[in-house]
């Protein structure tokens, strides 16, 4: 499995925006074969800032999503509304567990 994870931080001004943006992506995404989740919360004490959490079986998973026209409209909206940059993880996932 691979997860990718991280944060973006939205300007204030675009914030109502940004939600209705990664609603559409979201569901966009969940619907690509091969996303196990895709989700993007609001950080609790600081509501610009959004964290990323998306979970794929496989790495060709991921690319063909770096492909489609959602993730392409997505990406070029970001870049008109992120506040600095992204700090975004890919992480290879071996072995899942509950706690």
């Amino acid at each position: 499995m691979i997860v990718v994870a991280g944060t973006a931080t939205i300007k204030p001004r675009d914030y109502e925006e940004a939600v209705a943006q990664a609603q559409r992506m979201i569901a966009a995404s969940e619907a690509e074969t091969g996303c196990l989740s895709y989700r993007i919360y609001v950080h609790p004490t600081d509501r610009h800032t959004f964290f990323i959490f998306e979970e794929w079986e496989t790495e060709e998973a991921l690319y063909l999503h770096f492909q489609t026209e959602h993730m392409k409209v997505f990406s070029d909206y970001l870049a008109r509304v992120l506040e600095g940059g992204m700090n975004i993880k890919r992480y290879e996932v071996k072995a899942v567990a509950p706690l």
